[in-house]
């Protein structure tokens, strides 16, 4: 059999669906350049719905380049539809079949029958619930209760059986039957693994309710790319971060919920190669935030109609201020920003006119919309037309807005705008923008400092990341009063599609475990390779985190990898010397404060010397750290670490020293550290793991196979420093 030829030139393609438009982006899989973009409305109302834009974009992003569909070597895609179905209450009939033995039925029988569940105001999913015994199951007792779900116009039904994340043998029985009789299924246990049969039955209901118009959009979508010439595997963006090939789309639609925002964050990820930070996506009228920790999103469980789910997605803020956000004033004062935005009340930015087109402004004070305060700012010119005066306006002025910025518009014409406002409140026309300014970020300000507390993030280390079109409108005078450092992508209004097209693949193994052993640790985490390798993942790329909660008994392996397409052999290795300045200036000291405290073939460790004042007589010394990989990226920064150079045949006694010397014993209690484990070019998170005989177990598994003298770098952030 002839092996397929190798393209010489390979690019990825990434789509962004949002909720106006559809934007694609072109990348060179071997620089990570955008070499082409192009973006139509989203094609809501088409018969098609969004699969039609999907296709029109990607058909049109190829031809503008030249490109031929067989160098496209990956192709990824965000939706909002499966969001945009629940709140739109544009779902299935669902119907539940619930299981238990005899013993567990009636507890099973209240937990498994699925009440409304409200998906947005005013809009309820509805299920239809039966209960079958185990001891009385058989292909008659189901077929009439699939029958008469039929005849209540259910479409979907979940099987969901009491324990039946350990014996799914009933769950699999009905979904043979409920196929036969021409009807989709979703079983429980293939949701999640889980217990607590409320949840994951709620979490099913959801699944299945949009599992028909998801599959019917993968398939339309899939045929296209196919017709188009593209042989590459189509992936879909998770709410999580991570991507999924389409296959496992059509079996657990709801994990695309929320993969807007995460799309957006795989790009902060993947282009910027932010490892600790807060990221922003400011778009008009609204800015999502949340963190990057370890050099990766923080997830947490979705809530639909205020009930938790077993969906993972990214733990996101969203506030009501943004780019767009208009000014509010009464009498002769500032009084707000937002949250309405000019996109809302349909004007332009004064920021984007011609100078020319703002002449003799006057303010004019209106209501957006009929429920809102008559204290939003417009601008008349005499030439008759309105403008806002926005957030973006005020960055104009204040500079923040530098070209090649998607906020970036005419100073001049901001001026023109502003001196109007500046008069009715009797300020400077600067103050005056720096005064809206203020009150934007008064808005986002609690939101970071939470989010450092909560993710306990390094203040000295924490990065704030513009992204989307707005985003010089609000973080860099954010920067400015934080004292934090920032930087906006590039190409940051297209930043979701190329997050999508540099995403990795990711999934999640979930059990509940008590008394959790090394045994299990190490199983779960096979578990996780297996199900991303399964996904499309290269598996001598996957890494994996574990988490050990010992209160709930929940141990969570996440594993993440690049797909096999972008496996590839480095061609421009960062160098010792590069590695050692990209380390110094993330820690802003010299590169001569900087040594290479341990290696492997594959990621440099530097350590640095940083040394504090406090009330000018005391010093504070600390020892940075910043883990560099081969392309440049910042593997793991932390404000102070102890860092030891080990083999594989030292790696488990020097683990545990570490692990003893980085321990704080205060009393009863006891403060395990944060451990990374590097092997190769694999690192290993155990910040999760709470005792060392896990940590061993985890770190055992990474030896096999190894040579007794390969070089094995072991990192400690002692918790008295403070993460």
């Amino acid at each position: 059999m002839t092996e397929p030829t190798t393209p010489s030139r390979a690019y990825r393609i990434g789509i962004d669906v949002g909720g106006t438009f559809t934007k694609a982006v072109l990348i060179d899989n071997a620089t990570h350049e955008v070499v082409g973009r192009f973006s139509v409305l989203t094609t809501h109302s088409d018969p098609r719905g969004v699969a039609k834009g999907v296709v029109d974009v990607f058909r049109n992003v190829l031809e503008q380049s030249s490109v031929d569909p067989r160098e496209v070597i990956f192709l990824a895609h965000s939706t909002t539809q499966a969001t945009n179905a629940l709140l739109e209450g544009d779902v299935a009939g669902v119907g539940v079949i619930g299981m238990s033995t005899r013993v567990e039925s009636l507890l099973a029988k209240a937990q498994s029958a699925m009440k409304p569940i409200e998906l947005a105001p005013g809009r309820h999913l509805t299920p239809a619930n039966r209960f079958l015994m185990k001891e009385t199951l058989s292909d008659e007792t189901i077929n009439k209760a699939i029958d008469e779900l039929k005849a209540e116009g259910v479409k979907v039904v979940v099987a969901s059986s009491a324990f039946g994340v350990d014996d799914n043998e009933g769950e699999e029985t009905v979904r043979r039957l409920v196929v036969e009789a021409g009807l989709a299924a979703t079983c429980g246990n293939e949701i999640t693994k889980l217990y607590g049969l409320t949840t994951r039955t709620r979490t099913a209901v959801i699944n299945a309710s949009i599992l028909p118009k998801m599959i019917d959009t993968a398939s339309m979508t899939e045929a296209s790319v196919r017709e188009a010439g593209i042989l590459a595997p189509l992936m879909i963006m998770r709410g999580d971060g991570g991507v999924m090939d389409i296959k496992e789309m059509r079996r657990r639609p709801v994990m695309t919920m929320l993969s807007g925002p995460a799309a957006s964050v795989a790009g902060a990820l993947m282009y910027l190669r932010v490892s600790d930070g807060i990221y922003f996506e400011v778009g008009g009228t609204s800015t999502n935030i949340g963190v990057i920790r370890n050099g990766r999103p923080t997830v947490k469980y979705a809530r639909v109609g205020g009930h938790e789910t077993y969906v993972s997605s990214l733990d996101v803020r969203v506030i009501g201020i943004a780019g767009g956000s208009m000014v509010r004033a009464r009498d002769g004062k500032l009084v707000d920003v937002g949250p309405r935005s000019a996109h809302i009340a349909g004007l332009p930015y004064a920021a984007f006119a011609d100078p020319e087109d703002i002449v003799d402004p006057k303010i004019e004070l209106f209501q957006p919309k009929a429920d809102d305060p008559a204290d939003y700012v417009a601008l008349r010119s005499a030439t008759g037309t309105r403008y806002a005066i926005t957030n973006t306006c005020a960055a104009n002025i204040l500079g923040y807005a530098k070209p090649g910025f998607h906020a970036s518009g005419n100073a001049e014409s901001a001026r023109r705008a502003m001196a109007a406002l500046a008069a009715f409140i009797g300020k400077p026309i600067e103050d005056t923008a720096r005064a809206i300014l203020d009150i934007a970020t008064d808005k986002v300000i609690p939101v970071v400092d939470d989010l450092i507390t909560e993710y306990k993030l390094d203040r000295d280390q924490a990065l704030l990341v513009g992204e989307g079109g707005g985003a010089a409108a609000l973080i860099p005078h954010t920067s400015v009063r934080t004292g934090l450092h920032h930087e906006i992508s590039r190409d940051a209004e297209v930043i979701s599609s190329i997050g999508v097209a540099l995403a990795l693949v990711r999934d999640v193994v979930e059990r509940i475990i008590p008394n959790v052993t090394p045994e299990d640790i190490k199983r779960i985490r096979r578990e996780a390779v297996e199900a991303v390798v399964k996904l499309g993942a290269a598996p001598e790329g996957v890494e994996v985190t574990i988490e050990v909660d010992p209160n709930t008994h929940r141990v969570r392996a996440t594993a993440m990898g690049a797909s096999e397409m972008r496996a590839r052999q480095r061609r421009d290795e960062v160098g010792e010397t590069e590695a050692r300045e990209i380390a110094a200036k993330a820690m802003g000291v010299s590169p001569e404060r900087v040594a290479l405290a341990a290696a492997t073939p594959r990621i440099r460790v530097f350590q640095g010397a940083v040394e504090e004042r406090i009330w000018g007589i005391f010093r504070k010394r600390r020892s940075p750290v910043r883990a560099i990989d081969l392309d440049g990226v910042i593997r793991v920064q932390r404000s102070h670490s102890v860092v030891r150079r080990v083999t594989a045949q030292t790696a488990l006694d020097g683990l545990r020293r570490l692990w003893e010397d980085t321990t704080i014993y205060n009393g009863d209690s006891t403060i395990t550290p944060d451990i990374f484990v590097i092997v190769g070019g694999q690192l290993i998170d155990l910040s999760g793991v709470n005792s060392i005989d896990q940590a061993m177990a985890v770190t055992r598994g990474e030896l096999d196979g190894l040579t007794a003298d390969a070089s094995i770098a072991l990192i400690g952030v002692p918790p008295s420093r403070g993460l």
